[in-house]
């Protein structure tokens, strides 16, 4: 990774809570091709900041990039309201989690092998059997413990997922798209469960979403970002702009400003 000179321009006396994330200058390229340029964010804590934008538009490789698989431009910096910097405690829900349906996998084992050193099958302790239901009662999970991943739906994976993600509790908790695999019926209840989250743990949350209506009511801001930031604010800011109405079309804008998507 490299840093650019250029500041950003945010002020770190412009922070509020415990914690601000600072994404400056951000770009990301392959070969002579140009996939994210420019991209500056100020994120809060305890604020949910929704990354939306068309298919293509670079929004799961800003979360890499945040991460540090993808190498970069640009800078990422995290800051206490002292002044002081630091690296940030980095949780992510990634868009699915690719393993063989048929595996004898529990969730008791995959908390095993993220918090362990050891294999799963020596680390077979009740000090962490009983941390892990504890971490997964906090999203009503805890009795899932036992069962196979491949017998969850997509709803309780993704709420064991959560649950791993903030075990420790992070500064920085990055979504991407983490309802793709959940029915429709259940997507507003986890919208919900993180909202209770972020406010619970003050974290400073990142989901990159399709779900526009979802993220109206739930998001405190909006990145519409294609390639570079299009456009940032509240949600209704953001939704108002041309830009939207280019990128997800006139009706869709059209309906937005009668109030059909309430």
């Amino acid at each position: 990774m490299s840093s650019m000179d250029r500041s950003c321009g945010l002020s770190a006396d412009s922070c509020s809570g415990f914690c601000c994330t600072r994404i400056c200058n951000f770009g990301v390229s392959a070969g002579n091709t140009v996939i994210l340029e420019d991209v500056n964010l100020h994120l809060h804590c305890g604020n949910l900041t929704a990354i939306i934008g068309p298919n293509g538009a670079g929004k799961s490789t800003l979360l890499k990039a945040i991460l540090g698989e993808i190498r970069h431009s640009g800078q990422l910096i995290f800051e206490s309201t002292s002044g002081g910097k630091a690296n940030p405690r980095i949780g992510y829900v990634p868009q699915n989690l690719n393993f063989d349906n048929g595996t004898p996998t529990s969730v008791l084992d995959l908390f095993k092998i993220c918090r362990s050193r050891f294999p799963a099958w020596l680390s077979g302790n009740k000090r962490m059997e009983k941390h892990a239901a504890e971490q997964l009662s906090l999203f009503g999970a805890e009795k899932l413990i036992h069962r196979r991943l491949g017998a969850l739906s997509g709803g309780e994976l993704q709420r064991v997922l959560l649950a791993l993600a903030l075990d420790p509790v992070p500064n920085l908790l990055l979504l991407d798209e983490p309802v793709s695999g959940v029915d429709q019926s259940r997507l507003e209840q986890f919208y919900e469960l993180l909202s209770s989250v972020r406010k619970k743990y003050d974290l400073t949350v990142i989901l990159v979403s399709h779900d526009l209506d979802l993220v109206a009511k739930y998001a405190d801001s909006v990145v519409l970002l294609n390639r570079t930031v299009l456009a940032q604010g509240s949600p209704a800011e953001v939704y108002s702009t041309p830009e939207m109405g280019k990128i997800f079309g006139s009706a869709w804008c059209l309906a937005n400003q009668k109030g059909d998507r309430q």
